[in-house]
């Protein structure tokens, strides 16, 4: 059976989104601001929890916080959304400091 690595302390696996808005997710936005909420609504559906979600300045346009039990869900809708053209997105796991000390002392 397939082990997934990312598991290795718990169950749940963190990931920062980053998020930029093309033009048209721009447009999309200013005409319906609540849209972002319905797109937090459709990763529920793919298995994904939004835990923390902010607007930035720079960069990227939101910082996402997300927790999957598979990443594999995140994967499928990431690839949903994107293929949309509204939005560009990079992902980067995320590691909790307190595992990250864990399999720095283990011995395995």
């Amino acid at each position: 059976m397939y082990k997934n690595p990312l598991k290795i302390f718990s169950n749940i696996v963190w990931f920062v989104v980053l998020s930029k808005l093309t033009d048209e997710g721009a447009k999309t936005l200013k005409e319906k601001p609540e849209r972002v909420k319905e797109v937090n609504k459709e990763l529920e559906s793919y298995g994904v929890r939004v835990v923390y979600q902010f607007v930035t300045f720079g960069e990227y346009d939101f910082v996402n916080i997300v927790e999957v039990d598979r990443p594999e869900n995140l994967l499928r809708a990431l690839i949903e959304i994107n293929s949309r053209g509204s939005v560009r997105t990079t992902t980067l796991y995320a590691f909790p400091v307190d595992e990250a000390i864990k399999a720095l002392k283990s011995q395995t």
